[in-house]
């Protein structure tokens, strides 16, 4: 494994010296793969290599190939993470020569609270087209049908429009990932009430930009960090979108609820992140979606792993919170420091590598959720035995009494097993080529 990776590197390294900095005819050749992409995925790569998964790996002590020889190296080496942070940071460095920067919502002739142009600014930085955030714009990955999935039907008035579903549902462990709106994790916060957070409350004026005002809903859906009204909808929760704003509510019998067997929500929640708020259901015409090329990467991406290779090779440095605070503050949110010294009930837990290796994990999956990175993080932090044995659970959302309706119900029981991390090779190319290995146990 540390030749292939090896390898790897050295072909984006003889690349990247003949790549562009940037696209320079932007009418027909964005998405073309430039410089600093193939540093980015360098950086990538790198992570990876140094993550648990493949540095010092034990589960695969035996794992040989035809001729006995070892294909893991099982000793953990400190240094493939100071190799991957020295990436990172190379990566980091050719992006911001070529003027790319955490997005910021400043459309012209749009005036909008600061909660909203937050909200804008977290949403758009996935859905707007070659923003520069955006390190890696794949034109091959048409966003239409995902969005399609992610958008309900928000506008009751043409609610007999079949073209949008709001089937692509994230689950309760999704939701609860998120912070509080003061920076750190709903469990850890001390002037949130974690065990009360399934009761109910109403909303009041004063959080109608976020909640509909007088609506009933859990108590979990107040007192959170913007990226949770930004990327998530629920029942109750305030839509924006460019022509009108919406409020959701989906108890069954409402108009977000199940319409037939196939296109529902199963858990309540529902991937607002992933919707261009310039779609439109058009009378007559169905579903207009402002598609995009979907971001392979972003900077914020860059930023944490460059925090999170900083810390597995040195500890908590400033380098490590600079950069994981610049993803925060984009998203309204204080320091790192700042916030687990004044909220936390682990007010130290930034101090120790153990502890901000947490914090910069968490940080991974709220800023890139829903944007396929959780299902690669679990597996090279070898977190997915932990993780994704745990039972999926979401709302029962076909109750319309709030009482019935805000219950935890179980949707699924997965079962991850060591194997799951490598998938097995096909039987018919170990036949044709006996120098192959099955995967580890498969």
């Amino acid at each position: 494994m540390d030749t292939v990776f090896n390898y790897i590197s050295h072909l984006l390294d003889t690349a990247a010296a003949g790549l562009p900095e940037i696209i320079a005819d932007r009418s027909t050749e964005l998405g073309r793969i430039t410089k600093p992409i193939a540093l980015a995925i360098k950086a990538r790569i790198l992570v990876t290599a140094a993550s648990p998964l493949y540095n010092g790996n034990i589960d695969y002590t035996a794992f040989k190939n035809a001729n006995g020889v070892p294909l893991f190296n099982t000793a953990f080496d400190a240094n493939k993470w100071k190799v991957a942070a020295d990436a990172c940071k190379a990566a980091i460095d050719a992006c911001e020569r070529t003027s790319m920067l955490l997005y910021t919502f400043s459309e012209l002739g749009v005036t909008l609270s600061d909660t909203l142009t937050r909200q804008m600014s977290i949403r758009n930085s996935t859905c707007e087209q070659w923003n520069p955030e955006i390190i890696w714009a794949n034109p091959s990955v048409n966003t239409y049908e995902i969005q399609r999935q992610a958008m309900p039907r928000l506008d009751p008035a043409r609610i007999g429009n079949e073209s949008v579903l709001g089937s692509l549902a994230p689950t309760m462990k999704i939701a609860e990932q998120f912070y509080t709106d003061k920076g750190v994790p709903m469990n850890e916060d001390k002037t949130f009430d974690y065990a009360g957070r399934l009761k109910l409350r109403t909303a009041v004026k004063a959080e109608g930009e976020l909640i509909q005002e007088g609506y009933t809903t859990a108590a979990m859906h107040f007192n959170r960090e913007p990226r949770f009204y930004a990327d998530l909808a629920f029942d109750g929760a305030i839509w924006m979108m460019q022509k009108k704003m919406f409020h959701i509510e989906s108890k069954a019998g409402q108009w977000q609820t199940r319409k037939n067997i196939y296109d529902n929500n199963t858990t309540g929640y529902f991937a607002k992140k992933l919707v261009n708020w310039k779609n439109e259901i058009l009378e007559g015409q169905g579903l207009f979606v402002e598609t995009h090329p979907w971001p392979e990467m972003r900077l914020a991406d860059l930023y944490l792993l460059y925090a999170e290779a900083l810390n597995e090779a040195e500890g908590p440095q400033p380098a490590a919170f600079t950069y994981i605070d610049k993803v925060r503050a984009r998203a309204g949110l204080p320091g790192v420091q700042a916030a687990w010294t004044a909220y936390s009930r682990q007010p130290g837990k930034y101090q120790t590598k153990e502890g901000f290796r947490q914090i910069v994990q968490q940080e991974r999956l709220i800023e890139l959720a829903m944007e396929g990175a959780r299902f690669w993080d679990l597996r090279r932090w070898k977190k997915s035995m932990e993780e994704l044995n745990k039972p999926v659970t979401g709302w029962d959302v076909d109750q319309s009494d709030p009482v019935f309706y805000y219950r935890v119900r179980t949707l699924y029981r997965q079962t991850f097993q060591t194997r799951n991390y490598l998938w097995p090779l096909e039987n018919w190319d170990l036949l044709n080529n006996p120098k192959l290995v099955q995967g580890f146990g498969w």
